[in-house]
């Protein structure tokens, strides 16, 4: 488990100020920024977070997939979420880092442009995916409320899902 994971995890744990019995109310989530934009996912989704290294370009698959990278004798896919998104593509910095997700046997690396927090939402303040966005095809989960701000959770199965 990466530095950062842990240090989201020993935040999150920090911030626990409810009782074992209220923790079915609670959504876990790590918080990142794609844009102008911030996302979360659930944490137990993420295997590691690391910060970006090398990879190896493929040749003929979508622009988004930036290549594949090696990590402990494993490849993973390179996946940047500004251009999935349909954002323009951004020159890394110090604040870029990769999100190594896991749904199943299916993983991969995603360029984000900016790590958050963990968050932490009762159920009650997450609702459904906006209605612009088609149901059960859509990689919103849903959507959460955090005081002046709104989070798009997203789905980890959908965001693995390979279209290439």
């Amino acid at each position: 488990m990466s530095d950062k994971l842990k240090e989201i995890i020993s935040t999150q744990n920090e911030q626990q100020n409810t009782d074992l019995s209220q923790l079915d109310d609670v959504v876990q989530l790590v918080g990142f920024v794609i844009g102008e934009e911030e996302y979360a996912v659930p944490i137990l989704a993420i295997q590691e977070i690391i910060k970006p290294f090398s990879w190896t370009r493929v040749p003929q698959v979508p622009g988004y997939v930036l290549g594949v990278f090696n990590l402990r004798g494993s490849v993973i896919p390179l996946i940047d979420l500004r251009l999935k998104f349909g954002l323009q593509e951004k020159k890394q910095s110090d604040d870029t880092r990769f999100i190594v997700m896991r749904h199943g046997d299916d993983v991969a690396g995603f360029v984000i442009d900016r790590l958050t927090m963990a968050i932490r939402l009762r159920k009650t303040d997450v609702g459904p995916p906006p209605d612009t966005v088609n149901g059960d095809d859509t990689i919103i989960e849903g959507v959460g409320k955090q005081a002046d701000k709104i989070i798009t959770i997203l789905k980890v199965n959908k965001l693995l899902e390979r279209d290439f």
